[in-house]
């Protein structure tokens, strides 16, 4: 997905002005080179330094692929060249991207990307100056490997002046979206800006008995609002838990990736929809079938 309005996970950084280019190779190129800078041993030779998966740092820069911290693709948020002056306005509205991928019948098939200055421009916020003809909006977008290292793609990224990647997995199809912000969360640490601070909707109802939460959901709260303890399926100190992504850490016994599920006794079970190796960010939780129909 492309960057927020107010700055949030999807964003992406603003591009610096021509004349602000940094000089032999650009800041992120001096941090690539310093990623490979390793503690040395007392004889000199460089020390093998594996960083946690809670780390951040520059040592991320080669040690982490973009398939670590690229966005699902379930959870890009694209449209249709055929969308509507109306239908776009809309997107932009809900969604708060300022850049949105565009597809030719479906995702697995981009041509580009529109821009929410370039909409505006040509049509004002009110989306009433005339027809869309988003073919002309259109900017490239960047196709990247999941493989690649994280920081050949800031590389990359600052050298063509680009915001946002699609990562193209073996077949050609859109696998993920990765933005300059993905990136370099990884070595400084997560960016919180005011959109972050006031976000109070930790989960959702999808349906009877399935919930889309946020790893930092309150797991008192979610609790109280399912109506059941998550806390007896194991040998847990209350104590020490305070959050639904802190439960099903300690349920797993590592950071669980992408994709996994991790299914209780009693028919409960808690999916990994988004994760890095650091750390998980939403989880679907989904309640056995007779606390569903209850």
């Amino acid at each position: 997905m492309g960057d927020t309005i107010d700055g949030s996970s999807n964003a992406a950084l603003s591009a610096r002005p021509e004349g602000q280019k940094e000089k032999k190779g650009g800041w992120i190129a001096r941090l690539f080179s310093k990623s490979a800078e390793m503690p040395a041993t007392s004889n000199g030779v460089r020390a093998d330094v594996t960083p946690t998966p809670q780390s951040h740092g520059m040592i991320n820069l080669r040690r982490m692929r973009v398939e670590d911290v690229a966005v699902p693709k379930a959870d890009i948020v694209a449209v249709p060249n055929t969308i509507s002056e109306a239908e776009l306005l809309q997107v932009f509205r809900d969604s708060g991207l300022t850049r949105l991928p565009v597809y030719d019948g479906t995702l697995d098939t981009p041509i580009g990307f529109v821009h929410l200055k370039d909409f505006a421009l040509r049509h004002g916020f009110n989306g009433d100056a005339g027809s869309l003809e988003i073919d002309q909006m259109l900017r490239p977008l960047l196709f990247v490997p999941p493989s690649m290292a994280i920081g050949v793609l800031l590389a990359k990224m600052q050298s063509e002046r680009r915001h946002m990647a699609l990562v193209i997995d073996e077949y050609g199809g859109v696998d993920g979206l990765a933005t300059i912000e993905d990136l370099i969360e990884q070595v400084i640490g997560e960016i919180e800006d005011e959109h972050d601070a006031e976000e109070v909707d930790f989960w959702v109802q999808e349906r009877p008995g399935s919930y889309l939460a946020l790893s930092k959901t309150p797991l008192e709260d979610f609790e109280a609002a399912i109506g059941r303890s998550l806390t007896h399926y194991a040998d847990i100190d209350r104590e020490e838990i305070d959050t639904l992504g802190g439960l099903v850490f300690v349920l797993c016994g590592h950071v669980p990736a992408r994709g996994e599920v991790v299914e209780l006794p009693d028919g409960m079970s808690f999916e990994v929809v988004d994760a890095d190796p650091r750390r998980i960010k939403r989880l679907r939780v989904l309640l056995p079938a007779d606390a569903a129909n209850g």
